[in-house]
């Protein structure tokens, strides 16, 4: 699987930039703060070089990830390499002529913007939003806790995933 690790650094500055722009008290920032009782005090209380500096490590393990879910080659390489005992398909057989209508016709679909976006929308949908509805109700969170970071999130995946998946 190709790894284009120039396209993982500028995903990963997705929930950066982005969060500049949602969490400001002009967009989201004020219905966040209310919701998540932070206060001013507390945000200029952060080492915000560990904050910025972590908050960069995870978005890039979120790039990686994407590279994995938004295209599949991953998945169809680990296939091959099952089904011929991680061994090469010998020439003509049916797993060879799979391969290459695979590249053919199938491989370009996996690689637009669209296809990424669309794939890392739906993980944020089943996997973020439970995991983070979840913790919201045991923390006695509200609806527009959850929401505002959720949508944060699924729309930071989708342009994510697709800025992986366009750049390859």
């Amino acid at each position: 699987m190709e790894i284009n690790f120039f396209a993982l650094i500028v995903a990963a500055l997705v929930p950066m930039l982005l969060g500049f722009v949602w969490y400001h008290e002009k967009v989201f920032g004020k219905a966040w703060m209310a919701a998540a009782g932070m206060t001013d005090e507390k945000i200029k209380g952060g080492n915000m070089a560990l904050i910025f500096g972590l908050s960069f490590l995870f978005s890039l393990m979120l790039a990686f990830q994407m590279n994995i879910q938004a295209v599949h080659d991953g998945f169809v390489e680990g296939a091959i390499a099952h089904a011929t005992n991680y061994g090469e398909p010998a020439p003509g057989s049916e797993i060879a002529k799979w391969i290459e209508f695979y590249k053919t016709n199938l491989a370009a679909s996996n690689h637009t913007f669209k296809h990424g976006a669309f794939h890392a929308v739906m993980l944020g949908l089943f996997l973020v939003l439970p995991v983070f509805a979840t913790n919201a109700l045991f923390e006695r969170k509200g609806f527009k806790y959850v929401a505002v970071n959720v949508g944060y999130w699924i729309i930071c995946l989708g342009i994510m995933g697709g800025i992986i998946a366009a750049w390859r």
